[in-house]
């Protein structure tokens, strides 16, 4: 890693992905927000597993990124306020979904700033993937009563093991590290399983539903095996939601199975801002009243000048690892 630095007032710290696994901290020129944006003095910043696949360098990523790049799960404080905007102010706490927060600061649209209130103080809050695990709960339509079976306990998977538990639901958490489904143990899952051996988990799904399988499996694994096993697990007319980032190349399904069994298949990622922002006001609110709780799910922090290795670990993910924050204060 290398390290470009000026002198002045009117700059802000960065970090600059120039090259398959190899970054470049620059002190650029502080941007004044435009009509409806402000500018966020970031906290910190989330690390995201979709950082992974350009941090790798294949052949369709462009290096070096723009200051900042990759980084969107931003919070902080505003402290420059834009032209036309309304209910933020200087000095706000926030969260946002913006596109260059491995960085001291941030540009954000006014309408994907999310205030925090004072029962938040103090606490991470990257926001956009406790939105995100709002956004595919929500889309899971998980009822009291049910058998959700969640396939990968990283972050997503634990938040939406805890959130499932606590609306009624009966979990069975299946990962490959021991360290992950101790996790889902502590999230609220009645049972966990490795993941290790196909024909096995099925067996064991089916003799702990009565032959029956799961109402609602969500797959949060982003791999062609994990997709299969959460079709397997999935009963008749139950639901299969597809959480997990699959963006390696395409998928095959077993679509006579999922006929046969007439499944109700989800695509739960979202593309529209506005319900990007609504998950994290959503999660904002989970939080403050206690059923989300991901505090104890952010293992791993590290400054902004060791962003490559907090982007390694979440690719090897060493010990207890489950989530990464990069830090600014």
């Amino acid at each position: 890693m290398n390290v470009i630095s000026k002198t002045r007032s009117t700059i802000m710290r960065a970090a600059v992905v120039t090259g398959p696994g190899q970054i470049e901290l620059q002190d650029v020129a502080l941007a004044e927000p435009g009509p409806n944006q402000v500018r966020i003095r970031l906290e910190g910043c989330g690390v995201c597993a979709s950082n992974l696949t350009p941090w790798s360098g294949p052949d369709w990523m462009t290096f070096p990124t723009e200051p900042g790049g990759l980084g969107h799960e931003g919070w902080g404080r505003i402290d420059a306020v834009g032209t036309d905007v309304r209910n933020l102010a200087v000095g706000d706490r926030v969260a946002a979904l913006s596109y260059h927060a491995y960085a001291t600061h941030d540009i954000a649209d006014a309408d994907m700033v999310i205030p925090l209130p004072a029962a938040l103080d103090g606490i991470p809050f990257p926001g956009e993937p406790l939105g995100c695990a709002m956004n595919i709960f929500r889309r899971s339509d998980i009822q009291a009563g049910q058998t959700v079976a969640i396939v990968g306990i990283g972050f997503l998977g634990a938040l939406l093991t805890q959130l499932a538990t606590k609306a009624g639901a009966r979990v069975i958490a299946i990962s490959r590290r021991q360290e992950s489904l101790d996790v889902a143990k502590r999230m609220g899952a009645a049972e966990t399983i490795a993941m290790d051996d196909h024909w096995r988990i099925i067996e064991e799904v089916k003799q702990l539903t009565g032959g029956q399988f799961c109402g609602r499996v969500i797959e949060a694994v982003g791999k062609q095996w994990p997709l299969d096993l959460a079709a397997e697990l999935t009963k008749e007319r139950g639901r299969l939601i597809v959480a997990g980032y699959h963006q390696d190349g395409p998928r095959q399904v077993n679509m006579q199975m999922w006929n046969w069994r007439g499944l109700d298949v989800i695509n739960a990622h979202e593309r529209d801002p506005a319900i990007y922002a609504k998950g994290i006001r959503d999660a904002v609110d989970a939080v403050v009243d206690g059923r989300l709780d991901p505090s104890s799910l952010y293992t791993h922090r590290y400054p902004l000048a060791e962003l490559d290795q907090a982007l390694n670990d979440t690719r090897d993910r060493p010990g207890n690892f489950i989530k990464a924050l990069v830090v600014y204060s």
